[in-house]
């Protein structure tokens, strides 16, 4: 029997996995109670983030195009 790791369940969630490991462990979460805990876990917490959009607030956003310009500023100086 193959032991399954939580990165080989994460490709199987997300339909990232080869056909062959798809096969396999669709058959194992059959049988191992084990891993269809683990693989209960993951589905969960990929339900659980949903299709939710997080964004920076804008003082972040602003930070970082202050350092760009800053860097650029700092490089056109040293051509």
């Amino acid at each position: 029997m193959h032991s399954f790791t939580s990165d080989d369940l994460i490709q199987f969630v997300y339909n990232e996995a080869s056909i062959q490991k798809t096969a396999a462990i669709k058959v194992a979460l059959e049988t191992d109670w084990s891993l269809r805990d683990k693989y209960d876990e993951i589905l969960s917490a990929h339900q659980s983030l949903g299709t939710k959009i997080f964004s920076p607030r804008q003082e972040v956003i602003d930070k970082i195009l202050e350092y760009a310009e800053k860097s650029v500023n700092h490089l056109s100086h040293h051509i």
